[in-house]
């Protein structure tokens, strides 16, 4: 491995939006660390994506068992020295979740702890290595329907798409990512939160108007910004998202 070479990590890389992640994100030179839950998975991914001549390694990484997230980083420091770029992809929507008078508090919660706590713990744990490398990069999967302004907005098509669960965790992502960026705004660390559009995947009961691999553009843009990158932004697909 040369010091040339950016080192990548993308969570939830096994299928959907993180795979063509990975995928894209290879197909640029870069080598891409492919955190799954499942390591099983997360090999046959990866194994598919070597067999086209791409750096790729799989690696363990749950969202909800902070010590495979200290073992993913502690390998990483060990064999690669410092991270390049971190997407936080993996994320899960949850069946008792809906309108806030009948979702469930117990999807609501493990929502909160998947797709917010489990990324706060990454990005954590990922932090000393990012700011190892000379311009890092964060990029935060979020969506349109995390968005207060949205959510409130009556002329939205995504007005009522209430998931109280799920758009209160990417709500909170979208927190994690202004005061991380204002925290780091004196480093070389970028952090951003891209909703990639609606995509259709496991995620979204395979309903969208792209593919993964069109939803992967967004998020590998930001991925590998140049030395003027912005920070701090909540984009989509059309431009600039309202908070």
């Amino acid at each position: 491995m040369t010091d040339t070479k950016k080192i990548a990590l993308v969570t939830g890389a096994n299928k959907g939006i993180g795979l063509e992640v990975a995928r894209q994100l290879a197909e640029k030179g870069i080598m891409v660390l492919m955190a799954a839950r499942d390591l099983k998975r997360g090999q046959d991914a990866a194994g598919d994506l070597a067999d086209a001549g791409l750096a790729v390694k799989a690696i363990e990484i749950d969202l909800n068992d902070e010590t495979t997230i200290a073992c993913a980083a502690e390998m990483i420091a060990a064999r690669y020295g410092r991270l390049d770029i971190l997407v936080n992809n993996a994320g899960i929507v949850d069946a008792e979740d809906g309108p806030p008078s009948v979702a469930t508090t117990a999807a609501a919660r493990r929502l909160m702890e998947t797709n917010f706590l489990g990324t706060l713990a990454v990005t954590q744990a990922m932090l000393p290595l990012l700011r190892r490398s000379k311009a890092a990069r964060i990029v935060n999967l979020s969506t349109t329907l995390g968005s207060l302004a949205v959510n409130g907005d009556p002329t939205s098509p995504y007005y009522e798409a209430r998931l109280i669960g799920y758009n209160a965790s990417k709500a909170a992502l979208n927190m994690l990512t202004v005061q991380l960026a204002a925290e780091l705004k004196d480093t070389s660390i970028v952090v951003n939160a891209v909703a990639p559009g609606y995509v259709r995947t496991d995620l979204t009961g395979g309903n969208g108007f792209m593919t993964p691999a069109e939803g992967a553009r967004l998020p590998v843009e930001y991925a590998v910004l140049g030395p003027d990158a912005v920070t701090g932004r909540f984009v989509e697909p059309q431009g600039n998202a309202p908070w």
